[in-house]
């Protein structure tokens, strides 16, 4: 197998001239997206280099403190990305995004490293970081989808849950279909990409592993692996920020509270 080819200056240039391109059809056709793809683009940039440095010296120094650390930081950010893209939110939605991103992460993540792949030591860097953040970046939209699905649900379908809860329904049986649909929701994306993989599109460890020269089959396996960690870490997390959510808006003597439930823009 061939060893991965090196990109340098010259072919980032050539990658970015793609981009422009994209935002120059954007201007042409007034779609009204080139600020956001030129923000996107230099995030995209920027938020990659900082972490191509850091890995380097994370890779380096091998420290279960630090690999921790930016375990539970990538919790955090990706916690607070999935909170802020619902139209509505209440008190305490970042937290509970947090919690329900940092139990699917963390209890999947550690069954794919430890008794899947088998890491040596547990915190290996090169493995855990790069499984937990594919892990992380595909329940973020996963369970921002589900949150957002869940509080639409009780705002355009109070009265049905109102009327379930008047004919004696327990607080988990009036919230059992936003529930089932804000978890369908969430796993719309994943379902998707695994009806596809392999016919439509390579995903992207298969891709990456075959570019740095892993043989074929060897790619394959691990984009199994992934994928389907990824639809169990998904599921795990949209089902308990429900769970956690719907707390907020169902008081102790079974009534729903949706003064609880603000509005916001994107």
């Amino acid at each position: 197998m061939s060893s991965l080819i090196e990109l340098g200056p010259l072919q980032l240039v050539v990658a970015t001239l793609l981009v422009v391109a994209a935002g120059v059809i954007s201007l042409v056709l007034r779609l009204g997206i080139g600020r956001r793809l030129a923000v996107a683009a230099v995030r995209t940039v920027i938020q990659l280099g900082l972490l191509g440095l850091i890995l380097e010296r994370v890779f380096a120094l091998r420290h279960p403190v630090v690999i921790v650390g930016i375990l539970v930081l990538m919790t955090i950010f990706a916690a607070r990305e999935a909170a802020s893209r619902t139209t509505k939110g209440y008190r305490g939605i970042m937290l509970d995004a947090w919690l329900a991103m940092a139990v699917s992460c963390f209890a999947v993540g550690g069954v794919v490293t430890q008794m899947v792949v088998g890491v040596e030591p547990w915190y290996e860097p090169q493995y855990v970081i790069p499984l937990i953040g594919m892990i992380l970046g595909n329940s973020l939209t996963g369970i921002a989808l589900g949150l957002d699905r869940f509080l639409d649900h009780l705002s355009t379908r109070h009265a049905e849950i109102e009327l379930r809860l008047a004919y004696g329904a327990s607080r988990r049986e009036a919230l059992a279909a936003p529930l089932q649909d804000a978890v369908r929701t969430g796993m719309v994306p994943i379902i998707n990409a695994m009806a596809a993989a392999g016919i439509v599109s390579l995903p992207g460890m298969m891709t990456g592993q075959i570019l740095a020269g892993a043989p074929p089959l060897q790619a394959v396996a691990y984009q199994i692996v992934v994928m389907f960690m990824i639809a169990a870490a998904v599921a795990l997390g949209a089902m308990l920020v429900v769970v956690l959510a719907g707390r907020h808006f169902m008081g102790p003597d079974a009534t729903l509270r949706l003064d609880r439930l603000t509005s916001r823009s994107r």
